[in-house]
């Protein structure tokens, strides 16, 4: 017991002078939200309160063995239980845990209280990415890993946000209150940002409640915090706080763009793509989204992920191949990716899939093909 803690008492004094910024090497950061500040002071002041109580048990017992050892002559005391001694050694401690346990349950209940919010934000986690879903404003995405391949397999230096930056991060106003719904379409995730004292595990067919109020605009990152599969530490949260003028300003920037995609889609309707047109696209969008779990040549991983390559149902089934890209597959990792790519990706994917690597069905599957097939047709 006395080798760990005496490494405490030793950062103790220095982690008291250390400037913030410093501390987040060897602490808890103290983060930019009321909470985040409150759980930081709340584990400061009980460290210190252990440290005192580990300096004076440690000290009266090395005292004790010194200056009571037997080559100094002492003899062994012959005594029994004190009445006194016994109501003492248990009020003490039991007035310490009351004097924890009072700040802390004040902290705890405050970060239940998603109450009175001004922004509700619904996450969504799935391996491996994150959907983000502005409640009543019609605004969704996803945010995924934007780390470039060639950093990961070693080709090239890493960045200095390796693992922890995103394509689109979700951006959250300061200054107000923002509620978190939380769930999974998969397995359990876990949604963790340090800087807010955030971490909500995502458990599907529940949803948890966080909530945060954030002081200070500018980027912060975390990270899936909870086991989820061979990608899970490409997870990563990035958040983008704003005043609360510029995020409205982009909020509705954001609204206008999602609905004029949607319009275009319609446009796509009368569409025909050619096969080169959907195999270029369609190869770009595989690598983007697929190969990851069936491989770069559609082989799969045995036993894990099906192979594309010489597949039954790539073959034979084109109505069924376009429904488990589009639903997804319950009960296994294949997810859905009806919201994740446009008409005009869903369509090139699965022609490419089907004409790739030797499997040459001669199938184009165009734009119209999956609208039909989204309209049960």
């Amino acid at each position: 017991m006395g080798v760990h803690v005496k490494p405490i008492l030793l950062l103790w004094p220095l982690l008291a002078v250390m400037p913030a910024q410093a501390q987040t090497r060897l602490n808890m950061t103290e983060g930019v939200t009321d909470i985040s500040q409150q759980v930081y002071g709340l584990h400061m002041t009980i460290l210190a309160i252990c440290a005192v109580i580990g300096l004076v048990v440690f000290g009266i017992m090395f005292w004790a063995m010194i200056h009571h050892r037997k080559s100094k002559g002492a003899q062994a005391a012959q005594f029994h239980e004190s009445t006194r001694v016994e109501i003492l050694w248990t009020i003490i401690p039991f007035v310490i845990l009351i004097a924890m346990a009072v700040p802390a349950t004040k902290t705890l209940v405050a970060m239940e209280d998603a109450s009175e919010s001004d922004l509700t934000v619904q996450i969504t986690g799935s391996q491996w990415k994150w959907h983000y879903k502005y409640f009543n404003e019609g605004v969704e995405f996803y945010s995924l890993l934007a780390t470039m391949p060639e950093q990961i397999q070693g080709q090239i230096n890493k960045g200095e946000n390796y693992l922890l930056e995103v394509d689109q991060p979700l951006v959250l106003p300061t200054d107000r209150k923002v509620r978190f719904l939380i769930t999974s379409d998969d397995v359990i995730h876990s949604w963790w940002m340090p800087a807010f004292a955030v971490k909500k595990d995502a458990v599907p067919g529940f949803i948890n409640e966080a909530w945060t109020r954030i002081n200070e605009p500018g980027l912060y990152r975390g990270q899936c915090a909870e086991l989820c599969g061979k990608d899970h530490g490409f997870m990563p949260i990035v958040v983008d706080a704003r005043a609360p003028e510029e995020f409205d300003g982009w909020l509705a920037q954001l609204k206008t763009e999602q609905a004029e995609a949607k319009a275009a889609e319609q446009d796509l309707l009368g569409m025909e793509m050619s096969m080169e047109e959907l195999m270029t696209l369609g190869e770009q969008v595989y690598q983007k989204a697929c190969a990851a779990c069936h491989q770069p040549g559609g082989t799969g991983l045995p036993g894990v992920f099906p192979a594309l390559k010489g597949s039954e149902l790539v073959l034979n089934d084109r109505a069924a191949h376009i429904d488990i890209v589009l639903y997804g597959k319950a009960g296994t990792a294949m997810q859905s990716f009806d919201k994740q790519l446009t008409l005009k990706e869903l369509a090139a994917v699965i022609t490419y899939e089907r004409n790739a690597w030797g499997n040459n069905t001669g199938d184009l599957v165009q734009p119209k093909d999956i609208d039909q097939a989204r309209q049960g047709q």
